[in-house]
């Protein structure tokens, strides 16, 4: 019970960073433009993980020519987060584009668990699940409006 409630307090801490960081980035994506904003954003995590993997030994750098493509690719899809919240919070506010983003993460995770894509546990969609979703998208249109 313990692991739990720890994994679920990590699962929160990652949530509220993302929080944090992302009235940032559109913040400083309105200023300097989404692209420049997404380079310093970029730039200033890699410069953290640089430091953080040097305190940890490395851990196995050395294999990453053995990673799949796409996974070399990942980084795309922060540059699509960032630019997309340089146009969304201005706009709509913080509250809102992070449940837009919230509830686009949650459709794209029941995916990727449905179908297990990434080497992930297959969890099929269930009428739970589906209730689930229908809830937030729910919430996401009371929080837009």
């Amino acid at each position: 019970m313990l692991d739990l409630a720890l994994v679920v307090v990590l699962g929160l801490s990652g949530g509220l960073a993302v929080g944090v960081q992302s009235p940032m980035a559109g913040a400083m994506g309105s200023r300097i433009g989404g692209a420049a904003g997404s380079f310093i954003l970029h730039l200033s995590g890699t410069i953290a993980s640089l430091v953080l993997l040097i305190a940890r030994g490395g851990e196995n750098i050395h294999a990453w020519r053995s990673l799949p493509w796409y996974m070399l690719c990942s980084g795309v899809f922060g540059l699509v987060l960032i630019l997309t919240l340089s146009q969304t919070v201005p706009k709509l506010g913080a509250a809102s584009a992070i449940t837009l983003v919230v509830v686009g993460q949650l459709v794209g995770g029941l995916l990727i668990d449905h179908f297990g894509f990434f080497d992930v546990t297959v969890r099929p969609v269930d009428l739970q699940r589906i209730a689930a979703v229908t809830l937030l998208l729910a919430g996401a249109y009371l929080m837009v409006r």
